[in-house]
């Protein structure tokens, strides 16, 4: 007697397997096809600049070449006149940026199995060898993420370090064009690792980096409408309601553990405004909320909710728990003072949120409804 397949139950766990090999396969299929047509257009920007350096066909070129082939391939959309000037300074960004800052991107390395921009700290001290080697395998990295994303990347990005940086950060976060914008627009690339802390003498060499780098200076919480005399709380709700949105401004890695986490120390509670667990650092961090600038106590009380979740929360394996402090325009000073001889690594920052719309104004501008109903 024949099975009816479609409601036996070992037929859909494996039908499950096979879907999600399929899958996988048109990803990969994908991303080859991505990397073939943008290594396609690698060549062709570059052969477009060297002919209009060796010729007098000037401006003449592009539309010339754009009639010729949309005849040719008529099935291939990438051929109009406005593409293949974004073709042509696709290129002539990145080559001009090799020429005139070559120690900017001379360290390219695989990471993760992804080719991406590192380290450039330390890329003056590249070989001409290792430059020359970085600007050839240069199209495997941008390559890697599609063509709409690289016109966004060179349209925004004043730079070639600006731009890998967010060719990096769309590799490792797989990010949507949308997201990618919306993570230039806030200025990611200036923010990034510009946190005060003291991880340098807090952590491991290693986390210390990591640590940093994760961290930004200033958050952006534009999607809020809070107004000027919002309390801790009123944030830490707005924050919370919005937690998709908090997480992306994050970053990368945090996992959202709890609002008003409690903990009780010999019989006394406290209640950490939010905890998270960060999976690339592999330890957890607690996120202070104030409504006032920084002020020395804050760190005090930071620190000490660290020994705590050392003691109570942290797990063997786990890496030293980090605490963020945000607050309003913290006075570097004050803050370098007020770090010093913490033994917690502790970070601080500024947040920043829209302030409240002034009444003559709020019937020329658009909702807050009205500008999320755009972006969806």
């Amino acid at each position: 007697m024949n099975t009816i397949l479609s409601t036996d139950k070992q037929y859909k766990e494996w039908f499950i397997e096979v879907k999600q090999k399929v899958q996988s396969a048109q990803i990969k299929a994908a991303l080859k096809v991505n990397q073939e047509l943008l290594n396609l257009y690698w060549e062709l920007g570059r052969e477009i600049v060297e002919k209009q350096s060796a010729s007098n066909w000037g401006e003449a070129l592009i539309p010339q070449l754009s009639k010729d082939l949309s005849a040719a391939f008529s099935e291939i959309k990438g051929f109009s006149p406005t593409n293949l000037a974004y073709i042509r300074r696709w290129y002539l960004f990145y080559k001009r940026g090799y020429e005139n800052l070559p120690q900017l991107v001379a360290n390219l390395y695989l990471f993760d199995n992804q080719i991406i921009e590192s380290n450039l700290n330390k890329s003056d001290r590249a070989t001409s060898q290792e430059q020359n080697h970085s600007f050839e395998i240069l199209p495997q990295v941008v390559a890697k993420i599609p063509w709409g994303h690289n016109r966004e990347i060179i349209s925004k990005c004043q730079d070639v370090a600006e731009a890998l940086f967010y060719v990096q950060q769309t590799i490792k976060n797989n990010w949507s064009r949308a997201i990618l914008s919306a993570q230039m627009e806030s200025k990611l690339y200036q923010r990034q690792g510009k946190a005060i802390d003291n991880f340098e003498v807090a952590l491991p060499q290693l986390q210390a980096d990591l640590a940093r780098e994760t961290l930004k200076n200033p958050y952006n919480f534009d999607f809020l409408t809070l107004g000027k005399e919002a309390h801790e709380r009123d944030l830490e709700m707005a924050l919370t309601g919005h937690i998709q949105k908090f997480l992306l401004e994050l970053g990368q890695g945090f996992a959202y553990m709890g609002q008003q986490f409690h903990i009780n120390v010999a019989g006394d509670d406290f209640y950490l405004d939010l905890l998270f667990y960060h999976t690339r650092l592999r330890c957890y961090v607690i996120v202070e909320l104030k409504a006032t600038e920084f002020r020395p106590e804050y760190a005090g009380k930071l620190n000490f909710y660290l020994n705590v979740v050392h003691a109570q929360i942290k797990h063997p394996d786990d890496q030293p728990s980090i605490g963020i402090l945000l607050c309003k325009t913290p006075n570097k000073v004050m803050v370098e003072y007020g770090l010093e001889n913490i033994k917690g690594p502790l970070g601080v920052a500024e947040y920043q949120i829209m302030n409240a719309i002034p009444e003559n104004l709020k019937g020329n501008l658009p909702s807050i409804e009205e500008l999320e109903s755009e972006l969806m």
